[in-house]
Formats: structure tokens, C-alpha cells, sequence
């Protein structure tokens, strides 16, 4: 089975989010299932430099405003296709930001760009090679349904996997033209969204197959609180939606071997990561729990609850310590806090000292609003890190609540709350409190923690059927 992924970012070649760990890890988890699959990136800054033995495969004249060649090339273990297009990907900043943090206003048609090249590889292959299956992640390859369309590639299957709906790729509908998209389909039934273009609702509608990235979500998806304004897309798509719950690089993050920790195989042995971590951050010896946040900092994320509610977790004894960056509202509300000697914030973020906050920290808050995966519980559970989690999406779907008949069997990995208020997590705060101060009931929420499977190897055969059935019915 040969699989072309489309992709505005992949780990660990470029990463602004969960979104790239999972289009990293997907290729090598697929090998197992017979799945070949390469992956489609655009040609940034970070990413021409970390190319192996690039090969050029075609050549454009003009992809949406300029000069552009596709390369065959490898890198850190995965099978890419690379679009070197400097007017649009050459540039200092993230993917869809300049270094002033603002998104670059020709995005609509840098990813439009992708999306482009994404069909046209499907259509008409590339270096010898073309795909059965074009599967692309998120609004930024969801014109890629539309390009296939025009080039008349009926015998590709395609798949959309919405890793987060409140990001549409909505734009005017004055780009029609500039984006090269047919516009006898700007209507309900192709990529018309409340009268703007969106390549998110292009995708929603054109895919053969619509995937989640967890079960609870694919239900939530479907309901106005989560819908985004898409809900009713997603009700009359609901036969081709499918939640796979994201996995994560259980090689990568494995306490016992990773190089950035103090390692361990067995809770026990945690003791001397969190000793480690308060050092390195200058927070005293504490008698509650070191609690852990490695986020983005926005409203989505909850963190403001957070804030609300420090006062009552250190009034127990307990720490906090944070890494993140986003909305500068909140960053200097953090900022704030730790004038607080229990309380530690680095704002940015650093992947090695992420490793170290996990490892170190006793339990890891996700109090997000809604969370269509989220990757750090899954980090946390491995790390023996207990999850404090919002009953929302996948954390709803990975965590597994410490209640009194769980307790019992054996089974609790974390701590869950819902509504997802300030009053909730301060309740959630004081379970945490009782269950740290009772050391068997803790050292067996964490075993069980550690125990819970995180990998890909589950997702990964969900995937492969999908293709299989998509080929095979086609």
C-alpha cells in the first residue's frame, strides 16, 4: 500500500504542536501494517538543510506566484517529498508566522500550494512513484480534494484527518481565482463557509474519508459547542468519520532510555528526576505535589483556570511549574506567579526540558476547554507523570479517573474533571492532595499509569484498514 501524507509540519523536522509528532511517528508505525508511506512537506528554512541526498523529481514554472521544484529525498528516518518554493516557504519564522508572530497574509496560497502539489503527485505521480491513498492533515491540505477533482484522478482514495476544526483556512471569496480553485463549487455542497472560502470545509466535504484524532471527539465534533460552525458538515459526513486515537513515539519518550532525564524504570525512582528538576529551577523542597504544564498558552488550553486556582494548590504544599508560550495576556499572568518560590515558569519552549518537566513533575495538568487529542496526558501516563485532565475529547479517551471502584480494580491512571470550571479543577486539585499524601494509593495510580499502552501500534492498524477498505471499494 503506497500512501502520499500531506503536511504543514512533521516532527522532528519542524514542529510548532502536536500536529507534527503525529505525522512523524505515523510513517514508521505504518511499516509494521505494510503501508509505505511518504510524506509532503513544504520546503522550509529548517527543513532544505536537513535534506539526504535530495533528488529533483519535478518542476513547476509557476506554483501560485513563483518557481518551484520537488524533491525525493530522506530525513531523520522518514520518505519525504519536499516543495522548494522560496517566494512562498523561505522565510525566518514558523510555518504560518513571521518572527512578530503574525500569520503571513499569503498563507491562504502558500498551503494552497501544498494542497496543489499533493494532487498533482496523486494524479500524475512523481520520480516513477504515485500513491493510492492522498491523505492530508488538517485545513491546510483541504484543497487537495479540489486539485484531484480537476485533474481528474478518480482511482485515488483520499482521506482528511481534522487534528483541530477551529482552524478552517477561511479566506475571501476574492482568492477564488488566486488559489486556482473552480468556482462553479463555491456553493454549501464544495467549499463555500458562510460566504468566505474555506479549505477545511473543502476537504470536510471532498474526502472519501473524514478520521478524528479520538473517538469522544469525533462524537463532539458533531455538536454546535464543539462544531465550530461546522457541526452540520460533520452530521451529514458522520458515515465517513472515523476516531483513531493519536499515539506517541513510545520509543522517544521511554524513561528508561531517554538521554534528557534522570532515567528510570519504576516510580519509585522518580524521586530523584523531581529532586533533580526542583534544582535546576530553584524550587524548594515542597510536602505536596509538583504539579507540570508543557502548553500552548491559549483560552482553548485552560490555563486561566489554572491561575485561578494556584492559590489553593500551594496552600496545600503543592508546586507548580510551567512551559509554554502564546497569548501575552496570560504569559505575564505566569510571569506574575512565580515571583511565588514554589511556583517556576520558562516561556517558549524547549524540547529536551520538556522531557526533564515530565519526568520530574508528580502530575501533569491538561485542563483544557476542548482537546481533540492532546499528546502531553500520554506523555505524563508514560512517565509515570498522573494526568489531571478536563473530560473532554481524548483526554476523556486516555485517561482513565482515579475513582473509589477504579481504585479497587486496580485500573485508575488520572485524575478527571468536568464542568471544565475553576471549581471543578479545585476540586480535581484536592483529590490530587489526597491521593499524593497516601504513598500506596500514589505509587499504584502511577504503576498504572506507566503501564497504560500509548503507543502507535493500535492507531497505526486503524489507519491501514481505512486504506485497505478505501482501496479496496474504489
Amino acid at each position: 500500500m503506497q500512501v502520499l501524507s500531506v503536511a504543514s509540519e512533521c516532527a522532528p523536522l519542524v514542529k510548532t504542536g502536536g500536529l507534527a509528532d503525529v505525522t512523524g511517528a505515523l510513517p514508521g508505525a505504518l511499516k509494521g501494517a505494510g503501508v509505505r508511506m511518504r510524506t509532503l512537506l513544504p520546503g522550509y528554512a529548517a527543513v532544505m538543510p536537513a535534506l539526504q541526498d535530495p533528488v529533483a523529481v519535478e518542476h513547476f514554472d509557476d506554483l501560485f506566484g513563483g518557481p518551484a521544484t520537488l524533491f525525493e529525498a530522506h530525513a531523520k528516518g522518514l520518505d519525504l517529498l519536499v516543495i522548494d518554493a522560496p517566494h512562498l516557504y523561505g522565510r525566518p519564522g514558523n510555518p504560518y508566522s513571521g518572527p512578530d508572530g503574525r500569520d503571513w497574509p499569503d498563507n491562504p496560497e502558500r498551503f494552497a500550494a501544498l494542497s496543489w502539489v499533493g494532487a498533482h503527485v496523486a494524479a500524475h505521480g512523481a520520480g516513477g512513484w504515485r500513491p493510492q491513498v492522498l491523505h492530508g492533515h488538517d485545513w491546510q491540505a483541504g484543497f487537495m480534494t479540489e486539485y484531484l477533482r480537476g485533474f481528474g484522478a478518480g482511482d485515488v482514495r483520499t482521506v482528511l484527518t481534522i487534528h483541530n476544526i477551529a482552524f478552517t483556512g477561511a479566506t475571501d471569496r476574492t482568492r477564488i481565482d488566486a488559489l486556482r480553485l473552480d468556482p462553479w463549487r463555491f456553493h454549501p455542497e464544495g467549499y463555500e463557509f458562510y460566504g468566505a472560502v474555506s479549505a477545511l470545509k473543502a476537504g470536510l466535504m471532498g474526502a472519501d474519508a473524514l478520521t478524528t484524532v479520538s473517538p469522544s471527539y469525533a462524537e463532539e465534533l458533531m455538536t454546535p459547542e464543539f462544531g465550530m460552525g461546522l457541526d452540520g458538515v460533520m452530521r451529514r459526513r458522520q458515515g465517513a468519520l472515523t476516531g483513531i486515537l493519536n499515539g506517541i513515539d513510545d520509543a522517544m519518550w521511554n524513561p528508561a532510555t531517554d538521554p534528557a532525564i534522570i532515567r528510570y524504570d519504576d516510580p519509585a525512582d522518580k524521586r530523584h528526576a523531581k529532586a533533580a528538576l526542583q534544582t535546576e529551577l530553584g524550587l524548594p523542597q515542597a510536602a505536596g505535589p509538583l504539579c507540570v504544564i508543557v502548553s500552548r498558552m491559549t483560552h482553548q488550553k485552560g490555563l486561566d483556570l489554572v491561575l485561578e486556582t494556584l492559590p489553593e494548590l500551594l496552600g496545600q504544599g503543592g508546586q507548580l511549574a510551567v512551559l509554554g508560550s502564546g497569548d501575552p495576556g496570560l504569559e505575564e499572568a505566569f510571569r506574575q506567579a512565580a515571583r511565588d518560590p514554589n511556583v517556576a515558569v520558562r516561556i517558549g519552549y524547549d524540547e529536551a526540558f520538556s522531557h526533564r518537566l515530565i519526568a520530574g513533575g508528580d502530575a501533569i495538568l491538561v485542563p483544557s476547554r476542548f482537546e481533540p487529542c492532546g499528546l502531553t496526558q500520554m506523555y505524563g501516563l508514560r512517565y509515570g507523570t498522573v494526568p489531571v485532565v478536563a473530560l473532554t475529547g481524548g483526554l476523556a479517551d486516555t485517561v482513565i479517573p482515579a475513582s473509589p471502584a477504579a481504585l479497587a480494580q486496580g485500573v485508575a491512571t488520572g485524575i478527571q474533571f468536568a464542568p471544565v470550571t475553576a471549581g471543578a479543577l479545585r476540586s480535581a486539585l484536592a483529590r490530587l492532595g489526597t491521593l499524593y499524601r497516601d504513598p500506596d494509593t500514589w505509587s499504584r495510580l502511577q504503576r498504572n499509569a506507566m503501564a497504560q499502552p500509548v503507543g502507535w501500534s493500535r492507531s497505526a492498524q486503524a489507519y491501514a484498514d481505512l486504506y485497505a477498505t478505501l482501496t479496496h471499494r474504489g
